[in-house]
């Protein structure tokens, strides 16, 4: 009998193992940790950022911060996220760095959030520029726009945000042309190469430009945004929505290649292909492919059981050896395009810019939280 209550106890004990992969509790601590450290060194959401030379608070780092702390709020809906978020689109008045009419997607990141907080409270005023804006897109013929494949997490959750918030399929269709010239296009045959399941960070560094290995160079963090706003994406349009299977396609080819190169520690070097150019632990890279592949499988595109052992190493790496314990995030690089920049990182390196390595951190954290 005894020994029968012991069987029974092991068994439910591994059932609950395998229910729950990670301490909830624990992965929402993390993630209140590092955001609390951001919100004190930063309370005035109107502040400049000061690096090189002085920048508005409303730029593409902190537009990508806030898309983290708005899946934050998601999962936790404390009032001070909405109250800092609010705060800051009010600033601004729902505005971008250089007004409405600007094609950059970098510029027009901060629609994502604003749109949110619409949705929060839909209120007129603050979707005027945004409106303006996208209607400038869908109403000019360019599709090139996205040039560098960090717009493409930048502007296609805009896009997608807009088509459900419309009920209008133009936004799709313009985010998918958009999308198609970035993958086919761009450069000699577009900046996706299908072989590797990865892509290059701009025109620059297709081929015949090589790694000093001789392998093609693939950035880490450029990899995270394209996968990431594949994820956002197909989380927000509808199941019925035009060229869907196509950005499943790419999500599932991109997650794939991922895998076999991610480093023994958990974290994935910044260039994927060279573990030698500038290897190293990197952050951002991780904690984006982390979000991306926690979202695949909470949904089901992707395999559990082939992409819960990576996306356990990847967390577990970064709240370890990334998060200090006054909410800091090391190995974070800093701006650039490529392993070179930013470089040598380190545990205590503070980045030229914090916010969107934070960001990136959230995202993640708010799909490991969500896992079954």
């Amino acid at each position: 009998m005894k020994k029968l209550l012991l069987g029974t106890l092991f068994l439910f004990s591994m059932a609950k193992m395998t229910a729950q992969p990670f301490d909830r509790e624990q992965v929402l601590e993390k993630m209140e940790l590092a955001n609390a450290y951001f919100m004190q060194k930063w309370p005035d959401v109107g502040k400049t950022i000061i690096t090189n030379k002085e920048r508005p608070s409303n730029i593409w780092t902190r537009g990508v911060y806030y898309e983290g702390l708005m899946a934050l709020y998601q999962i936790w809906p404390k009032e001070e996220y909405y109250q800092y978020a609010y705060d800051w689109a009010e600033f601004h008045e729902w505005s971008f760095r250089y007004g409405t009419a600007n094609r950059n997607a970098d510029d027009y990141c901060a629609a994502q959030t604003y749109i949110d907080l619409y949705n929060l409270e839909p209120k007129p005023h603050k979707l005027k520029p945004t409106r303006s804006t996208l209607n400038m897109l869908l109403n000019t013929p360019q599709v090139d726009d996205w040039w560098w494949i960090d717009a493409l997490q930048m502007g296609m959750p805009v896009f997608a945000k807009m088509g459900v918030l419309e009920s209008d399929e133009r936004y799709y269709e313009k985010m998918y042309a958009m999308y198609i010239y970035t993958r086919n296009e761009h450069g000699e045959n577009g900046l996706y190469n299908p072989e590797d399941g990865l892509w290059w960070r701009d025109a620059d560094f297709d081929p015949p430009y090589k790694e000093p290995n001789g392998e093609d160079s693939y950035w880490s963090r450029g990899n995270g945004w394209v996968i990431a706003a594949l994820a956002k994406v197909l989380s927000i349009i509808p199941e019925s929505a035009p060229h869907r299977e196509q950005y499943i396609d790419d999500f599932k080819a991109m997650a794939q290649a991922l895998v076999p190169i991610q480093r023994k520690d958990g974290f994935w070097n910044v260039s994927l292909h060279d573990p030698k150019n500038y290897g190293g632990k990197e952050l951002s890279g991780t904690a984006l492919f982390t979000y991306a592949m926690a979202y695949g499988v909470n949904q089901g595109i992707l395999d559990r059981e082939t992409y819960l052992p990576v996306i356990k190493k990847a967390w577990n790496a970064m709240i370890k050896e990334g998060l200090h314990d006054n909410g800091f995030l090391g190995y974070l690089q800093s701006t650039g395009k490529e392993p070179k920049d930013g470089q040598p990182l380190s545990y205590d390196k503070v980045p030229d810019f914090e916010d969107y390595g934070l960001g990136c951190f959230l995202l993640a954290g708010s799909e490991v939280y969500k896992m079954k």
